[in-house]
């Protein structure tokens, strides 16, 4: 327009203002007032940058504002660390506790009951070595080396300790070790071969002696828990736990062959360094002494077999007392079970019944041989006071339950006809 005072501007797509003013339109005429033109002025406007300068510094930008926040979290950072210190400064907390978290533990009742058990009857169970005296091949030099080491247990304040006699057997020194660590020379008291039982003692101070408590085994059922505490293989004290398998079993004594009877069974892994170990039922009383396992490898196999109680407390009272046992014996030497088989009869054949011994003196007759070297049989025990003998345990088992100086009336089988002999039993004789 020619007039007006205004100028004329005509918008098209090279310039920057295009961008808000293209349309699919014609280009049209848009009339701008104008403003005073003032000479030398700059322009207040900075000018527009353009696309290629804004691909170079959109980098730029992107980086400076990663390092800000990278900067702001750092700061952030810092300050939780000085929060923390300065918490931990003015806080009343142990210096073990101070950077160690740990969650409280929740175990059931009965995990609880097995812990209280083994923490408060392991001072009562003792590791025994057994040493021996060797003499060296090139020095001639004279050693104790250790043979063979078990377990145990205190029985009283005086410092009595009871173990197997499998333990013991064959040491020239012994040595027990408390649940403290403290080792102690020990002596032998007394101890029962048959039923594979050995009494100790050690000049520790009562303070340091905790007697197990002593319960019963005339009252077990099978099925109910049992715990077995030792030293398998040289460990410290372990715990292992099972239930009573059988009652009413019989094993032989590893010393002499002789049965011991009322044995209790049980599948509580019972190994090597086990023996003389303490078996005990959910109260934590003393109801075994761990004495034997039944397993062809050596290692627990299931079945292990504890003296009961009842059989060993008597004999533990006779030991201490008389540092002996006073078991009757009828003084005769007898042929194995499966030679008495082949006889075709039933009964104990009498090998040799020394004159100076209670069977010699009532008569009973030896197997000997003839001037042309034939067998002649002895007699043959078929009966002792009215029970019925059918091999060596039956006759063990009888003895066991009679007293020394008692008469007991043996049924014998002489010949092709029977007796009935009048015999005084007399005790044991003492081992050395």
């Amino acid at each position: 327009m020619a007039g007006g005072g205004a100028a004329a501007v005509t918008a098209s797509t090279s310039s920057p203002l295009s961008f808000f003013l293209s349309s699919p339109s014609p280009p049209r005429r848009i009339s701008l007032p104008l403003k005073p033109r003032i000479p030398n002025a700059t322009p207040k406007t900075p000018p527009l940058l353009s696309s290629s300068t804004l691909r170079i510094l959109l980098p730029q930008i992107k980086l400076d504002t990663d390092l800000l926040s990278s900067a702001v979290d750092s700061f952030f950072v810092l300050l939780a660390s000085l929060s923390l210190s300065f918490s931990l400064l003015i806080a009343d907390i142990p210096p073990a506790s101070a950077f160690v978290v740990t969650s409280p533990r929740k175990l059931q009742t009965d995990e609880l009951a097995t812990v209280r058990l083994f923490q408060e009857n392991t001072p009562s169970v003792v590791y025994i070595t057994n040493l021996a005296v060797r003499q060296d091949a090139f020095t001639l030099d004279v050693l104790e080396v250790p043979q063979g080491s078990g377990s145990g247990f205190v029985w009283d304040k005086d410092g009595h300790i009871v173990t197997n006699y499998h333990v013991i057997r064959g040491a020239s020194d012994l040595r027990v070790t408390l649940a403290d660590q403290s080792t102690y020379e020990a002596k032998v008291v007394g101890f029962d071969q048959d039923k594979d039982v050995a009494v100790l003692r050690i000049d520790a101070p009562q303070d340091k002696l905790r007697p197990i408590p002593v319960g019963i085994s005339a009252d077990l059922l099978v099925g109910q828990k049992v715990y077995a505490i030792g030293n398998p293989f040289g460990l410290d004290h372990t715990l292992t736990t099972g239930v009573i398998s059988g009652l009413r079993r019989e094993i032989s004594s590893a010393a002499t062959g002789r049965p011991i009877q009322d044995v209790i069974q049980t599948d509580a892994a019972i190994n090597p360094g086990n023996s003389g170990g303490p078996l005990l039922d959910s109260s934590g009383s003393l109801i075994g002494i761990n004495t034997a396992i039944y397993s062809p490898s050596g290692a627990s196999s299931g079945v292990g077999f504890s003296i009961p109680v009842d059989t060993v407390g008597g004999i533990v009272d006779q030991l201490v007392k008389y540092g002996k046992v006073t078991r009757p014996i009828l003084g005769i030497k007898f042929a194995p079970d499966q030679s008495v088989e082949q006889l075709g009869v039933s009964g104990v054949l009498v090998l040799d019944a020394p004159a100076n011994g209670p069977a010699g003196k009532a008569g009973l007759q030896s197997t000997k041989r003839d001037a042309y070297g034939r067998l002649i049989l002895g007699d043959i025990i078929t009966s002792v006071n009215g029970k019925k003998v059918t091999n060596g345990s039956d006759l063990y088992r009888i003895l066991d339950q009679c007293k020394v100086g008692e008469t007991v009336t043996v049924e014998v089988l002489r010949g092709d006809h029977k007796e009935k002999v009048p015999v005084i039993l007399e005790p044991k004789p003492d081992e050395s």
